[in-house]
């Protein structure tokens, strides 16, 4: 990998210089002469918002590209990649010129810059979080049969970011965030980390300036002391290694700082202040052979006293993307520092991920795993549900978990055992019914942990668990759950929407199944138990039929299918039956908000939950059943963390401040522990505010109430930049 200076990158603004330092990371073979050529002649007379010329973007975004990879064809596509968009240039005429790989990977790149161009709304719009997903959605579906496009496209935005500065402040925001949330996670999966840590520093400068500048001040004043303490160190573990037999030419010692946004995002998470982070200092130590790390772990544990707690081995266990690092965290003359330790060949797919596969391995089939990506192609999910789905498997750490017979699955840290289940096959999830977690029953919900045995209890029917795709954690998981709660709601739907027609009329079942043959409204019958319009609208067309047979006038003069509105216990009824009162059975006793059916009962709606063992043999029967719905508003949710203080009384006096807020607390875990922690009180709670900002200013007004995080958790974005 040739040096990148990031720092030149940036402030390179004529052609002549960024050819030069083009040709400082790639040899000038004549196909990459010819499509630069190419790209000045057609991007001649272009200028960027900085008024330098335009063409200077993709000789320098296809120098980053150079410099991870030695892959011509992407070398190639980068000085060509807004040629097709903005310029009289085709796809068939780069396919002539450079040839089909080429002209394949243009036109990825192009198709994303297309796609984003119709789908990302104006930056003065408040709607990002459905132009972001939809953008991120749509980026990884168009490139997903060559993931060459999602480098060559990272590298770009890397280059757009560090211009940014020309932009306007609403735009530098905007695509700050659409970076973070989008371009920033995908380099995390494909293991290039340096390019990950460049965007998401680059992109919190633009979004979080004060805490950016917070930090920086910090590391500034402390840098003397920093330094001293990492140039010490590693002085102390390279003799270490010396008197134990490494010649000096045989490893190399690296030192660092945390980046700026993951010291953030630490502080955020733990509710801990700069000075508390663990891995604050770290030291990289590279040697030849795998074996070698295993002798130098030794020689540091042995000299310096580890965490035990924080020690991890992803040589044994890589991580998907081919990540494979020893790492532990030691103390050193009172300061805490992680080690990490690699060889050199391991130290290239750390920091390349994906892209070393082509520069040191000769391409994408000496290994690297991509099947997360395909894991993400949910087709049939809204904006919101689709980046729910992923946002966990992007940004979690992970853990290994085995099977009974040894195989390794990597799962985001904080899974259970259901996620397990669905990470072996999507069947043996649906038909679990129990685990063994290292040999000992435990439930599906139990949460793993590193190096768990997992087996599977498996039943011969499919299970459907709709009350548990919150308790899941990977989005294969949650999909499947999604995808078998959706058939089953929709099935009793249907066949409630029958019932629900039938009572009004007073007509058998088997009579209304055969006119929805009839008149092909069977694929109605699942609207009619959610939409009031839609009842209305078969009821209507019924009649209209009836009264073609002049046999049927009577019979419509007696009857009255016009619907009266009861509002009754928080919920509303439309019939034509007199309803008297309210019954939640005992067996299922719905909750407000909850999926509900109703059915009649002389003058009474009894209801029950949707998924109500009880009810679906009552559907199943043909029982008379009612139009129902929450009359409740609409509530958001949203998740708080507070610090607490350890006196007695302190939580019942905190809730009593909160109460006065008007929330409606719906759970709390309180005194949650673990190293480096604080001690702090988590809460969830509803509320009918949908502004986060607003409720939050509420709570703030009470000094004694520190908030550590504050999200909406029904809104995915929120959840990321709170």
């Amino acid at each position: 990998m040739s040096t990148l200076d990031i720092d030149k990158i940036k402030h390179l603004k004529d052609v002549a210089a960024a050819i030069e330092y083009l040709f400082t990371c790639t040899s000038k073979h004549d196909d990459i002469q010819q499509a630069l050529e190419f790209s000045m002649r057609v991007h001649e007379g272009q200028t960027r918002k900085s008024g330098e010329p335009y063409v200077v973007h993709p000789i320098l975004v296809a120098a980053i590209v150079a410099s991870i990879t030695e892959d011509k064809a992407m070398i190639k596509a980068a000085l060509l990649h807004d040629a097709v968009e903005d310029t009289s240039a085709t796809i068939e005429e780069i396919e002539t010129l450079f040839g089909a790989d080429v002209a394949h990977l243009v036109g990825g790149l192009t198709k994303i810059d297309a796609i984003r161009g119709e789908n990302l709304l104006p930056s003065s719009s408040n709607e990002k979080l459905v132009a972001s997903a939809l953008s991120f959605r749509k980026m990884l579906l168009a490139s997903i049969k060559d993931v060459r496009v999602l480098v060559v496209k990272l590298c770009d935005r890397l280059h757009n970011m560090l211009t940014l500065a020309a932009l306007p402040p609403e735009k530098q925001y905007r695509i700050s965030e659409e970076t973070l949330v989008v371009h920033a996670p995908i380099a995390h999966r494909l293991g290039i980390s340096f390019l990950k840590n460049l965007l998401e520093d680059l992109s919190f400068s633009y979004l979080f300036t004060e805490e950016k500048e917070s930090i920086d001040r910090y590391l500034e004043a402390n840098y003397q002391a920093i330094e001293v303490k990492l140039n010490d160190f590693r002085h102390r573990v390279n003799q270490l290694l010396i008197h134990n037999g490494f010649m000096s030419e045989d490893f190399e010692i690296l030192s660092r700082v945390k980046h700026s946004y993951s010291i953030y995002l630490k502080m955020q998470r733990k509710g801990i202040g700069i000075d508390e982070i663990l891995d604050l200092l770290a030291i990289r130590i590279l040697v030849k052979k795998p074996l070698d790390c295993y002798d130098v772990l030794g020689l540091i544990h042995l000299n310096f006293q580890p965490l035990s707690s924080r020690f991890k081995d992803y040589i044994a266990i890589a991580k998907d993307n081919g990540y494979q690092t020893l790492h532990t965290t030691v103390f050193s003359n009172t300061t805490i520092f992680e080690v990490q330790i690699r060889t050199f060949e391991m130290h290239n797919t750390a920091e390349l991920g994906v892209a070393a596969h082509w520069k040191y391995k000769g391409g994408i089939e000496s290994g690297v795993n991509l099947e997360w990506l395909h894991n993400l192609q949910y087709q049939n999910e809204s904006v919101e549900d689709f980046y729910e789905l992923i946002k966990n498997d992007l940004y979690s750490e992970d853990i290994s978990v085995f099977s009974p017979k040894g195989k390794a699955y990597t799962l985001p840290r904080g899974a259970v055992a259901l996620d397990f289940a669905y990470a072996v096959h999507s069947e043996v999830g649906d038909r679990a019914e129990g685990c063994l977690i290292n040999k000992e029953k435990a439930s599906l919900l139990t949460e793993l942990t590193n190096g768990d045995i997992v087996k599977i209890l498996t039943s011969h029917e499919k299970i459907t668990r709709c009350s548990w795709i919150d308790a899941v954690k990977t989005s294969r998981a949650k999909s499947n759950i999604r995808t078998n709660c959706n058939h089953r709601i929709r099935d009793i739907d249907a066949k409630s929407g029958v019932n629900i027609v039938a009572t009004v009329m007073g007509l058998k079942n088997s009579r209304i199944e055969e006119w929805f043959k009839q008149c092909n409204c069977a694929s109605h019958r699942s609207k009619i138990p959610r939409e009031l319009d839609n009842l209305k609208e078969i009821l209507h067309k019924y009649t209209d039929e009836i009264r073609k047979n002049s046999r049927f006038k009577s019979f419509l003069m007696r009857h009255r299918f016009k619907l009266k509105s009861y509002q009754l216990g928080g919920l509303n009824i439309y019939t034509n039956r007199a309803i008297s009162n309210v019954v939640f059975d005992y067996c299922c006793h719905p909750k407000s908000g909850d999926e509900i059916v109703a059915f009649l009962q002389g003058s009474k709606a009894h209801v029950h939950h949707k998924m109500c063992q009880n009810a679906a043999s009552m559907i199943d029967a043909g029982e008379k059943m009612l139009f129902i719905q929450w009359a409740r508003e609409k509530t958001y949710r949203y998740h708080l963390i507070v610090s607490m203080q350890n006196t007695k009384g302190a939580l019942a006096e905190m809730l009593t401040r909160l109460a006065k807020v008007g929330l409606d607390i719906t759970s709390i875990e309180l005194g949650k522990t673990r190293e480096e922690h604080t001690k702090y009180c988590e809460i969830e709670f509803e509320s009918n505010v949908a502004d986060s900002n607003q409720i939050r200013s509420k709570i703030e007004r009470d000094r004694k109430i520190k908030i550590i995080q504050f999200v909406r958790t029904d809104d995915a974005y929120r959840t990321v930049f709170n």
